[in-house]
């Protein structure tokens, strides 16, 4: 029979151990999220006529960036061979999107049904694009909304190594 000294030893011992590893899983959750999206703060550069914001790449090649929909804080993944923004079913919930009239979509996973919707306003950091058509897409998983050509037809963009630069350009 254990001692109860002995008892409030082991028990720190396992609460230490547990304190320990839950550090550990913040602290390489918050590394492994960085290296999947280098853009979670995203720095605008303003001039008198140009908003530029320059993404890096991240680890798997994909550019990946924090954003908003409607002022609500979104994951972004960019994709110029999307005709449109795609929003898994799950965050068009969660940002409160209509879903409209139904629509055949053609996918790498082939033709499936989506919803179109509006966006009053999409922005990735200073750059902000206005009544920007959308889908809503069920077959799509994750967390991250697929930024396509609606919202990229708006800027300006060129890769030039690891990093995207997007430009807009104001209608003085």
């Amino acid at each position: 029979m254990q001692s109860q000294k002995g008892q409030t030893s082991t028990v720190m011992q396992v609460f230490a151990w547990l304190s320990f590893m839950a550090l550990g899983v913040l602290f390489f959750g918050d590394q492994l999220e960085s290296q999947y999206n280098p853009n979670r703060q995203v720095e605008t550069q303003q001039s008198s006529n140009v908003t530029e914001v320059r993404l890096q790449r991240n680890r798997l090649g994909h550019y990946v960036t924090a954003g908003t929909i409607n002022n609500q804080p979104v994951t972004f993944l960019l994709d110029t061979g999307a005709t449109g923004v795609a929003i898994p079913t799950a965050i068009a919930k969660t940002l409160e999107l209509t879903r409209g009239r139904p629509i055949a979509t053609r996918t790498a996973n082939g033709i499936v049904t989506s919803y179109l919707t509006a966006l009053d306003e999409v922005s990735v950091g200073g750059i902000r694009v206005r009544n920007v058509g959308a889908t809503i897409a069920p077959g799509l998983r994750g967390n991250e909304i697929l930024l396509g050509m609606s919202f990229l037809k708006n800027i300006e963009f060129a890769q030039r190594g690891d990093t995207l630069i997007l430009r807009q350009y104001s209608s003085n």
